[in-house]
């Protein structure tokens, strides 16, 4: 253990956990050292799930290490021993693995079993946090083959667990503290708006972590500038890391963290994404912050019209050119503009006001519109694509996915 601690290691797997005690010993030893170094609980024996309560209130995850266990205990129990153990999991938020004999037969041929390959999609449809090979890559012929089998099962298994809405039975919501409820509400957040991502700076990674244990559909991309934290929270259900230079401000961190998904292509220009941070900056298990936000580039603000979204391409009305379906962007307009209006897929006018010639127009022929929208000409460039989203008063440039 201490090996490990001097090493940078981050995480250790305790073997033959029996009971709390044993996980109380190595994180003595760990504390000692002064490090963070995660425990995992290897569950192998029949003494160990009769006290898997005790031992995961003091693990910061468990492994279901099928092989022993199902030497220890009749081979029968073993299934549902496993569902039980990662149901508790789920429930309290830690990490569970599914480990041993899951690809058995790749130690020795290139393609599994079809039994095997159930067995690995259903560990992931009980909701396991991660599947692990032993053997199958320890000392197989085809350990490659097997990663590559055991990725793509993974894949496959995970495209429907949305579809079919099963991640509603992962967990139901007790509200235990505001971090936790705040989890709870980035979830429902981002399942409602279909959002691309949920975006969390974080010090010490517990909010990914709470985000996670509810299994949202979108992304969840957490934000550190510790590279061990960034590591630890690879064993989480659909977190991914992106490390970020350290800020004391809430705007400019989650600004960071957009840009560098962004960055790495991880998001683009028109995602919408669900941001959440806690403030004060900085201090851990402060997360009490909620924001939905577009990614992309306002070019004017103003007051909207109707409330569908419309995206096309720009036209100042003295350009001359215009199109059916076009968004005509002027600075007022008139009752000779009616031939262009009744054609216009939007507007965006300078001139305010919900009385306005160009709300009254947008209103009566259903029109989303823009009034009110500042500089509009001057910062919306002729033929550029633009998005109007009335619902917010923005324009937005190029193309925002919106819902």
């Amino acid at each position: 253990i201490r090996f490990g601690i001097n090493n940078d290691i981050d995480f250790i797997a305790a073997s033959f956990t029996r009971k709390a005690a044993d996980i109380i010993e190595v994180r003595k030893l760990i504390e000692e050292a002064g490090s963070d170094v995660k425990i995992i609980a290897k569950i192998e024996s029949r003494e160990g799930i009769e006290n898997i309560d005790g031992i995961l209130s003091v693990a910061d995850g468990v492994m279901v290490a099928r092989g022993d266990l199902g030497v220890e205990i009749p081979v029968e129990d073993v299934p549902v021993c496993q569902k039980e153990i990662i149901a508790k999991c789920n429930e309290l938020g830690k990490i569970v693995i599914v480990a041993t004999q899951m690809l058995d037969s790749m130690i020795r041929q290139p393609r599994p079993t079809r039994a095997e390959a159930s067995d690995v999609a259903n560990a992931i449809l009980d909701g396991a946090d991660a599947i692990m090979l032993s053997g199958e890559t320890a000392a197989g012929s085809f350990p490659v083959e097997a990663v590559q089998t055991m990725d793509r099962i993974a894949r496959k298994t995970e495209s429907i667990f949305f579809k079919n809405n099963l991640s509603a039975n992962v967990l139901t919501n007790k509200g235990r503290d505001i971090a936790d409820a705040i989890g709870h509400a980035c979830k429902t957040i981002a399942t409602d708006l279909n959002a691309a991502a949920i975006i969390t700076p974080t010090q010490s990674g517990t909010t990914a972590r709470l985000i996670s244990r509810y299994r949202p559909k979108s992304l969840i991309i957490a934000a550190t500038p510790y590279p061990t934290v960034a590591r630890k929270l690879s064993l989480n259900w659909g977190v991914n890391t992106i490390l970020v230079d350290e800020s004391s401000g809430t705007d400019e961190l989650l600004s960071m963290a957009v840009s560098k998904a962004v960055d790495k292509h991880v998001l683009k220009t028109g995602d919408l994404v669900v941001l959440t941070a806690g403030v004060p900056v900085g201090k851990v298990g402060t997360t009490n912050l909620i924001k939905v936000q577009v990614i992309g580039n306002i070019l004017t603000r103003g007051t909207g019209i109707n409330k569908k979204s419309y995206s096309g391409t720009a036209r100042h009305k003295k350009s001359g050119l215009f199109n059916r379906g076009d968004i005509l962007v002027t600075e007022a307009t008139e009752a000779e503009d009616l031939s262009l209006i009744a054609k216009a897929g939007a507007l965006v006018v300078e001139q305010g006001g919900l009385t306005s010639h160009a709300a009254i127009l947008a209103i009566e022929y259903g029109i989303p519109a823009i009034v009110g929208a500042k500089d509009a000409i001057q910062k919306i460039e002729e033929g550029s694509i633009i998005t109007v989203v009335p619902s917010s008063g923005v324009v937005y440039e190029g193309y925002v996915s919106m819902i």
